[in-house]
C-alpha cells in the first residue's frame, strides 16, 4: 500500500494579484489533510472518494488509458492527476498496474460543506504523492508541485497554483506563480521528464516561519464561495478598468513584499501591520470591481478580532469561506471565539501545517 498526504491552505496575503505571473503571495498550509491510499489490485481497479462521491468507481485499461464506468465531474482532479503521473511513469519505463485508490479528506465540514481550504489542490497533490510512491518514481517536493500543477491547470485552465505549492511544501511559503502559458505549451510539446527538470519562468517558492510570539486563528462563515467565478469577475474588471487594476497590483506587491520581509526579519509588528494593510488593498479592489469579497459576516469576523488587538482579513477569494487573524499569543482567544459564535461565525481548530521534509 502507498500513501500520499497533503494539507489544505489559507492565503495570508496576495489574493487575486497572485494570478498574475510573478506577483507574490504568502500562503499557509493548515493541519487538516487529504489522504490518498493506493493498494495493488488485479484485473481492474477502483476509485473511492468518501467526500467527493459515495460510490465506488470501477476502472479498466485500454492500452495505457484508464476507462471509467462513471465521469463524476468532481473526480476530474483525481483522474487528471492519475493520467499525468502515469504518463511520467511510462517515460521512466515503469510498468502500469491496477490498483484501488481511496481518498479521505478533513477539509470539509461534517455535512460536506467546503471550508475553502483548497481541497481540489490537496487532492491533486495527495494523488500525485501516493501514485509517485506506488510507481517508485522518487519525486521531490518540487516534482510533486510541478506534476500536480500540470494536472490542476489542465482541469481548471486558470488560477495561480499557489494552493498546490502550499499543499506540496507545507508550512508557510512566499510564492510567485509561473508563466502558465509557458507551462501549457511545454506540456504539449515536451516530455514530462524534461519539464520537471527545467526551471519554470517566474516560479518562486520560499519557506517562511511565523515568529514564536504570533499565532493564527481562523473563523468560518459557513457559506462556501466559488473562487473561479470571483477570479473571472476580477479578470473582467482588469480589462475594463486598467488603471485602477494596475494600482491594485502595485499596492498588492508592496504590501506582500513588506509582509515577506516581516517574516524574514521575525518582525511581529510588521507582519500584523501588513495583514491589516492587505485587508484595505482587498477592500479597494472590491469597491472598484464591484465584486463582493468581504461579506457582512467576514466584516464582523475581522472587526471583532481587530477590536481585541489582532490583525484580520478575509482569506482567499472571499465571498464567504474563512477569515484569518494573526495576533500575539496574549490575545484573549476565549473572548474572541465567544464573540464570533454570537455573530454566527464558527472558530476552526486549525493550526499552521508542518513543513514537509520530503515528498
Amino acid at each position: 500500500m502507498s500513501t500520499g498526504i497533503a494539507p489544505g491552505k489559507l492565503y495570508l496575503a496576495g489574493e487575486y494579484a497572485v494570478v498574475e505571473t510573478g506577483f507574490p503571495a504568502v500562503i499557509a498550509s493548515v493541519d487538516q489533510y487529504v489522504k490518498v491510499t493506493v493498494t495493488k489490485a488485479k484485473g481492474s481497479g477502483t476509485i473511492q472518494s468518501k467526500n467527493l462521491n459515495k460510490q465506488l468507481i470501477h476502472w479498466n485499461r485500454q492500452g495505457t488509458e484508464l476507462v471509467f464506468d462513471d465521469t463524476e465531474s468532481q473526480l476530474a482532479y483525481i483522474l487528471t492527476a492519475i493520467k499525468f503521473v502515469e504518463r511520467y511513469a511510462i517515460e521512466n519505463h515503469k510498468k502500469l498496474a491496477y490498483y484501488d485508490l481511496l481518498v479521505t479528506s478533513e477539509l470539509d465540514s461534517d455535512d460536506g460543506k467546503k471550508f475553502g481550504l483548497g481541497s481540489s489542490a490537496a487532492v491533486t497533490v495527495a494523488v500525485v504523492k501516493a501514485l509517485g510512491s506506488f510507481y517508485d518514481l522518487d519525486l521531490s517536493k518540487m516534482d510533486v508541485y510541478k506534476l500536480a500543477s500540470i494536472a490542476h491547470l489542465s482541469v481548471q485552465g486558470n488560477g495561480s497554483l499557489g494552493d498546490i505549492a502550499a499543499s506540496a511544501f507545507g508550512g508557510i511559503i512566499a510564492y510567485k506563480s509561473p508563466d502558465r502559458n509557458w507551462v501549457f505549451n511545454m506540456v504539449r510539446n515536451h516530455s514530462l521528464k524534461k519539464l520537471l527538470k527545467l526551471n519554470w519562468p517566474n516560479l518562486k517558492i520560499e519557506p517562511l516561519h511565523l515568529p514564536k510570539e504570533l499565532e493564527m486563528v481562523v473563523g468560518w462563515t459557513g457559506s462556501p464561495a466559488s473562487t473561479s467565478i470571483l477570479v473571472d469577475r476580477i479578470a473582467l474588471t482588469k480589462a475594463q478598468k486598467v488603471e485602477k487594476y494596475q494600482h491594485f497590483l502595485k499596492s498588492s506587491r508592496h504590501s506582500v513584499e513588506q509582509l515577506i520581509k516581516g517574516f524574514r526579519d521575525s518582525d511581529a509588528d510588521m507582519i500584523k501591520k501588513m495583514i491589516s494593510d492587505y485587508r484595505k488593498v482587498l477592500t479597494d479592489l472590491a469597491r472598484f470591481s464591484d465584486v463582493h469579497i468581504e461579506t457582512k459576516l467576514l466584516t464582523k469576523l475581522c472587526d471583532i478580532a481587530e477590536k481585541l488587538g489582532g490583525a484580520a482579513k478575509t482569506s482567499g477569494a472571499g465571498g464567504g469561506d474563512c477569515g484569518i487573524v494573526i495576533s500575539n499569543k496574549d490575545l484573549n482567544l476565549k473572548h474572541l471565539k465567544n464573540e464570533w459564535e454570537k455573530a454566527g461565525i464558527t472558530p476552526l481548530k486549525l493550526k499552521i501545517g508542518e513543513i514537509i521534509d520530503h515528498a
